[in-house]
């Protein structure tokens, strides 16, 4: 799980030397839906959830449709490694919008010094590179996630009570019929077949299978041990961007990447991923996204409800 996780960052990478991000867009989604659909159809689990018409498109606009582009965008004019760092930084912005909204009391000073750590660590991966990175890249980065960090509050209001592969297969859906004038209007012409390669492996195992292999994980091991991989994931972009793309491993990286990961461990509670309090049921949905998104919103999950019930609510396949 934790090698699939950390895979999206060096395909994206790739398939965006020759595929524009909104066309890429459009592929994965076509893509992971045709996977994805057929089973939800045959488990009767989207009827529900075209019921909630009105939350599926928000999710899917602020789970989705913007991210995934800005991503795409993003990874035109920075290294692989650099994104999946700053995406890590998810848990860190689920953590902020808890502290400043009304749960504020609940939030101890120890978790907002890690929260405080954690975009220290953020500010030192941009800062010490400034002299050779894309600041709008960086800046399109950040927008992600934020918008990974948004996508759990529109499904712990909406869909508790759903099937997560049902929401996931009609969120891609969605931006796949939404994204095809994009994909139609500015078709990949001559890519070749490592990029070819690349959007077939962010659709079917970054994104299909992903979803699948990780509720059999949280069935089996639960949803605590399965957040382990959360502070596993960001090392595994780093390697791979730095042994098959060969991208510098930068001082930054180096500085901000132990600091965002205490202050997102601390933010959560101070409790490493094999001793944290379960999420709540809505986070194991918020779990059921693409593979970039999954394990940064289990993080942020356990910040937003550290006294959740330990046994939440997972659709069987």
């Amino acid at each position: 799980m934790c090698l699939i996780w950390g895979l999206p960052y060096l395909f994206i990478r790739i398939a965006v030397e020759d595929v524009s991000p909104a066309a890429l867009v459009f592929l994965r989604t076509a893509l992971a839906a045709l996977v994805l659909l057929p089973i939800a159809l045959v488990r009767r689990e989207v009827g529900p959830v075209l019921a909630r018409w009105r939350p599926l498109t928000l999710f899917a606009v602020i789970e989705i449709m913007i991210p995934w582009v800005l991503l795409g965008h993003a990874e035109q004019r920075i290294s692989s490694s650099l994104a999946g760092l700053l995406v890590a930084a998810v848990p860190l912005f689920g953590a902020l919008a808890f502290l400043v909204t009304a749960h504020a009391e609940r939030f101890s000073a120890t978790q907002t010094g890690g929260l405080v750590l954690g975009f220290v660590g953020v500010a030192c991966l941009v800062g010490l590179d400034l002299h050779h990175i894309d600041v709008l890249a960086v800046a399109e980065m950040l927008g992600v996630a934020i918008c990974y960090a948004a996508g759990p509050l529109v499904l712990a209001r909406s869909f508790a009570d759903v099937s997560g592969l049902g929401v996931m297969a009609c969120a891609l859906t969605l931006t796949a019929v939404v994204y095809t004038p994009f994909g139609l209007l500015d078709p990949p012409t001559d890519v070749p077949a490592e990029g070819w390669l690349s959007i077939v492996v962010l659709a079917l195992v970054c994104t299909a299978l992903a979803f699948v292999i990780f509720l059999e994980l949280i069935k089996v091991a639960g949803p605590t041990r399965a957040t382990i991989i959360t502070y596993v994931n960001p090392a595994v972009a780093i390697a791979l961007g730095v042994l098959l793309l060969d991208e510098r491993l930068t001082t930054g990286m180096l500085v901000g990447f132990p600091l965002i990961l205490v202050g997102c461990v601390v933010a959560a509670g101070g409790r490493g991923a094999t001793e944290a309090a379960a999420p709540e049921p809505a986070a194991d949905v918020a779990l059921e996204v693409d593979a970039e998104t999954e394990a940064a919103v289990e993080a942020a999950a356990e910040v937003a409800d550290p006294d959740a019930d330990p046994e939440p609510q997972i659709s069987s396949l």
